[in-house]
């Protein structure tokens, strides 16, 4: 009579315990990354009043199984079922992350390692990933700085916005290219002053310069000058020494033409020996003034010359001159035109005798003064006297192309080098690189009169396409966690930097686990150890996946019919104690 009491309470513990298994669920049914609990029974023990017999074949008798009472029941195990999936929760923080698939991520207190489901992280103060609910550190593997890969390794807390990972560095730039179309019917490669390409690139410390090139048609319209203009910095000023000796090297740019210059005594202009004056407002210019007696150059351009009303710089005098004879693009390419001698020079028999504009300006060891070559009149009824004038002088480089199909042929000579070297290096305080220029896109072609050539920083090189183009400093822009649990950071020069992976880790029986609270497990003898190491997520096929947490996988409609068959349950075994005990009641009330 007894046992059937004790066994009744034991029905009683054991539902209770069950319906402790299922209120924690219920409870935790919105609880991140929770996973639900399974309760299962088994009989407690048997007592036996009678063991089994075997058959006897002596008295021809069979064998009689044992007889057993059951004692009740108790729990036989508590099982957290971890490899089935919550459910998706979009939050649209993306350092919220979910795993897909049966891996933990690794989180640490500072002295000891622990795993969670629960992907709600932040970047706290000191910069690193880490835990929103706990603060633990969220472990990883860090980047090697040698050949920028992850390196993996015991894991450590992932410092991602360190103060060296809040900027990106700037870089100089090597490379660039020019591409597009030259129509050779563009009045602005037949003007003076040529077609302008701007360049921009960077020196080492992220400050952006721009070159200006200037394209020029020569008489054959197959070869372009290729020119530095100048190099101009972000404030529009010219870097110095950016002019001389950076870009190619003097060649000779042929363009026939003339030159001319008017004589009216009144409207005109007129040479008196040094003195150029200019007879319709007086203005005149002594070119002895501009030249240094000592190196026989010209003095510094900035320098004051004449007296009122004629006081004006060397830089205005050239200028002057330039006017003079009708010239209305730049001084220095004035000063480089090449004038034929006409006649011929009768030393030399019938042989041309060329001379800059420069050199006749300075004169000296036998070279004729500028105004001795302007002695023919195109109009006899004029006062407007000319000089043929057979191209310039130039610093740069002779762009060649194909006449039959237009293609790029060379630089300097059909067949060759399809690069060019700004050499940058010795200018400035040493920030430049030199950067070689790349033309090989480059063609002449019919665009209607319009050219649209044009230059870029960067590699055309397939195998290194966009290296390099250089850049500014960056500052961090945004950080993305990838599928792989790699963390990148994009910076506002377009760059981006791999910071670390998340590192996971993978256990022979997860549901052997210990939990502990706030959403976390250790490690225990039955789940199987952590290396220290871990594993990529995506090693067998699992996944990360940003602005996303994990749901608890408790099934309500589940819990609450394992909460009805509970119910009965516990009722039916409270029943046997109160049926047990009416028995009793029975039996004590023989006696009267």
């Amino acid at each position: 009579m007894m046992r059937s009491l004790f066994s009744g309470v034991s029905g009683l513990k054991t539902h209770q315990t069950k319906m402790d298994v299922i209120g924690n669920n219920i409870a935790n049914v919105n609880t991140t990354a929770y996973k639900k609990s399974t309760i299962t029974f088994s009989s407690l023990m048997s007592q036996t009043t009678q063991r089994a017999s075997g058959a006897n074949a002596t008295t021809g008798t069979g064998g009689v199984n044992a007889r057993q009472i059951g004692l009740g029941v108790k729990s036989a195990a508590i099982n957290v079922n971890i490899t089935d999936p919550g459910a998706s929760q979009s939050t649209g923080n993306p350092f919220d992350v979910m795993i897909t698939g049966e891996n933990f991520f690794v989180v640490s207190d500072g002295s000891q390692n622990y795993f969670t489901r629960d992907g709600a992280f932040y970047v706290d103060g000191a910069g690193n990933l880490a835990m929103t609910s706990l603060g633990y550190n969220v472990m990883g593997w860090q980047v090697d700085e040698e050949t920028g890969n992850i390196k993996k390794d015991t894991v450590t807390a992932l410092r991602i916005m360190s103060a060296a990972n809040m900027t990106y560095p700037p870089e100089a730039t090597t490379d660039g290219y020019m591409s597009g179309v030259i129509d050779k019917n563009d009045t602005d490669v037949t003007s003076t002053n040529g077609r302008v390409v701007n360049f921009g690139f960077y020196d080492q410390l992220g400050y952006k310069y721009t070159a200006k090139f200037v394209f020029k048609q020569s008489d054959d319209k197959n070869i372009y000058s290729l020119e530095l203009d100048k190099i101009i910095d972000e404030n529009g000023v010219t870097v110095p020494g950016s002019t001389s000796g950076v870009f190619g090297e003097q060649r000779v740019f042929k363009k026939s033409g003339t030159m001319q210059i008017n004589r009216d005594t009144t409207e005109g202009y007129t040479w008196n020996a040094d003195i150029l004056t200019n007879n319709a407002n007086g203005k005149a210019v002594d070119l002895g003034e501009l030249i240094d007696a000592t190196t026989g150059k010209w003095k510094d351009m900035d320098e004051k010359i004449g007296t009122a009303p004629n006081e004006m710089t060397v830089a205005e005098g050239l200028d002057f001159i330039a006017a003079a004879y009708g010239y209305e693009g730049k001084r220095e390419d004035f000063l480089n035109m090449i004038l034929i001698q006409t006649p011929a020079d009768p030393t030399n028999g019938t042989q041309e005798v060329t001379w800059s504009v420069e050199e006749m300006l300075l004169g000296g060891n036998g070279v004729p003064k500028i105004d001795t070559l302007f002695t023919t009149q195109p109009d006899p009824d004029s006062n407007i006297y000319a000089a043929d004038v057979k191209g310039s002088y130039f610093d740069g480089e002779l762009v060649y192309f194909d006449a039959k199909n237009g293609k790029f042929a060379g630089i300097n000579s059909p067949g060759g080098q399809s690069t060019i070297t700004l050499n940058l290096s010795g200018i400035g305080e040493g920030n430049f690189s030199d950067i070689t220029i790349d033309l090989s896109e480059t063609g002449m072609y019919d665009n209607k009169g319009t050219s649209t050539i044009g230059a870029t920083n960067g590699s055309n090189d397939e195998s290194r396409l966009g290296q390099g183009a250089g850049r500014r400093l960056g500052e961090m822009s945004g950080v993305s966690i990838q599928q792989n649990g790699m963390i990148y950071a994009t910076y506002d020069n377009g760059m981006t930097k791999l910071l670390g992976q998340i590192a996971t880790a993978k256990f022979a029986n997860a549901s052997g686990l210990e939990k502990l609270a706030d959403n976390l497990y250790s490690a225990t003898l039955n789940s199987g150890e952590f290396d220290g190491i871990g594993v990529d997520v995506t090693a067998n096929g699992d996944y990360m996946s940003t602005g996303q947490l994990e749901m608890s996988n408790v099934d309500l409609s589940t819990e609450f019919t394992e909460m009805i068959t509970t119910q009965r349950g516990f009722q039916a075994n409270s029943r046997i104690i109160t049926v047990s005990d009416t028995l009793l009641e029975e039996l004590t009330n023989l006696k009267r």
